[in-house]
């Protein structure tokens, strides 16, 4: 039998924690709820292995969501963390990914929504971490950058440079198709677990992210290429 997969919901509103609880063990989950950040940093330091999925309210008592984000990610670059907020702004979006969330959802949100979401994110990141097992890419070279995905360490120019977990899997995807035109639609299902035809901006804006640490000229890219009316294009060794 399947072990089964355990679900943390860091959620100060007990209400919701509870509702939350109650729909993802309809669905077959383990779940357990904590209020405060340091619970459920106590919980992953104690049992790092146990969590497949954080969902993380990022207006905690005593230390903010971003913290908790940050703080996960610091200590695992793998677990996925699906943000559930009532904050909706454009910054707070980006804060949150650069926190290290994979997915962020506002309050209120649709059950079905959420649900799938869940279920995205857990197959996505089983089968990458299938992948990344059997992947022969380990580490990588390109222009004045050295990249090593198994300890996600990133030199560019000599100098060492931190990225999120998502910006590392946006790059490492590039990496695995080097050469080929990837559409928008194929990065937000194989990248962000997100339906292709869903309308977001994000694969442009971490683009233009990784262009700002990789590239000489952010302005005139030679190594990430936008191909017009088609997608992306990664190349390692311009002519």
């Amino acid at each position: 039998m399947a072990e089964q997969v355990h679900i943390l919901v860091v959620e100060d509103e007990q209400h919701l924690a509870l509702g939350i609880k109650y729909n993802l063990l309809a669905e077959g989950y383990q779940v357990t709820t904590l209020g405060d950040g340091p619970s459920a940093l106590r919980l992953l330091e104690e049992s790092p292995q146990s969590v497949d999925l954080v969902v993380l309210d990022l207006m905690l008592p005593g230390m903010s969501g971003y913290a908790v984000c940050e703080e996960i990610r610091a200590r695992d670059m793998e677990l996925p963390i699906l943000i559930l907020t009532a904050r909706t702004l454009t910054e707070d979006r980006t804060r949150g990914f650069e926190a290290g969330a994979n997915q962020y959802l506002a309050k209120p949100f649709d059950l079905d929504e959420f649900l799938a979401r869940v279920k995205n994110l857990l197959t996505y990141h089983g089968r990458r971490k299938r992948q990344a097992a059997g992947s022969r890419i380990r580490d990588c070279q390109f222009g004045n950058a050295r990249i090593n995905f198994e300890t996600f360490e990133v030199i560019v120019s000599g100098q060492p440079v931190r990225m999120t977990q998502l910006e590392m899997s946006l790059l490492r995807y590039f990496v695995e198709h080097e050469g080929r035109v990837i559409p928008r639609r194929e990065l937000l299902e194989k990248v962000w677990g997100l339906p292709g035809g869903i309308n977001t901006r994000a694969p442009d804006q971490f683009i233009r992210r990784l262009r700002k640490i990789f590239e000489s000229d952010p302005a005139v890219p030679r190594h990430f290429l936008t191909i017009r009316d088609a997608g992306y294009r990664f190349v390692a060794k311009p002519e």
